[in-house]
């Protein structure tokens, strides 16, 4: 019981700091909505580019990140059972709402599951300089805080649900004869099409 209370001091007392900035830095407030709303834009973009390079190992990091996101989401929903909590700016008082959202279970945060899931197995199959990605995942998780959505302790548990997720999927899955399977019958139906789509325009330029 008091651990409890000391975890739910500490989430609420670190809630107020990362939020109460957006007090004292304005300024930066539309670049912080724009991360926690927006940047979801530029991970899908990037998916698709990933993935219409054609290239196997980018198809096999697509497959990956999409299958631990939905095992991460899965698992969040079941925590969502065993815990919940509303948004910080239906709970507590004088909250710098910049984003608004309608009355739900915050927990764990599902924006931050997504971007983590997908950018963390972006840096296991790429490493190096892929570990921008991971930055930028810990960017929106912080603006989630910052915009009043969610708590530290929401956006933290993401966090972890998706690195055990995508890590699990990294080392299970790109082994599996099955996932192989999937792509190459994935790539002779693209083939096809695309075979199917040349031949109209050749046809029509006669």
């Amino acid at each position: 019981m008091v651990l409890s209370l000391d975890i739910s001091e500490v989430n609420h007392s670190l809630f107020r700091w990362i939020n109460d900035l957006g007090k004292e830095f304005p300024f930066l407030n539309p670049a912080f909505v724009f991360i926690a709303e927006y940047m979801v834009v530029l991970l899908a973009l990037t998916v698709l580019v990933y993935w219409f390079t054609r290239d196997k190992d980018n198809r096999m990091m697509i497959l990956c990140a999409s299958i631990a996101f939905i095992c991460a989401f899965a698992i969040g929903k079941i925590s969502g059972v065993f815990h919940s909590n509303y948004q910080p700016f239906y709970e507590l008082n004088d909250v710098n709402t910049l984003v608004h959202k309608e009355k739900d279970n915050s927990f764990p945060s599902d924006h931050t599951m997504l971007f983590f899931t997908y950018c963390f197995t972006f840096w296991l199959f790429k490493r190096g300089w892929s570990m921008l990605w991971v930055w930028l995942a810990v960017l929106v998780g912080i603006s989630r805080i910052w915009v009043g959505v969610h708590y530290p302790l929401d956006v933290f548990t993401g966090i972890w649900i998706s690195l055990a997720s995508a890590t699990f999927i990294y080392v299970i899955v790109p082994k599996r004869s099955v996932t192989q399977s999937i792509i190459q019958l994935y790539e002779k139906y693209e083939s096809k099409f695309l075979f199917k789509r040349t031949m109209k325009n050749k046809s029509k330029n006669v």
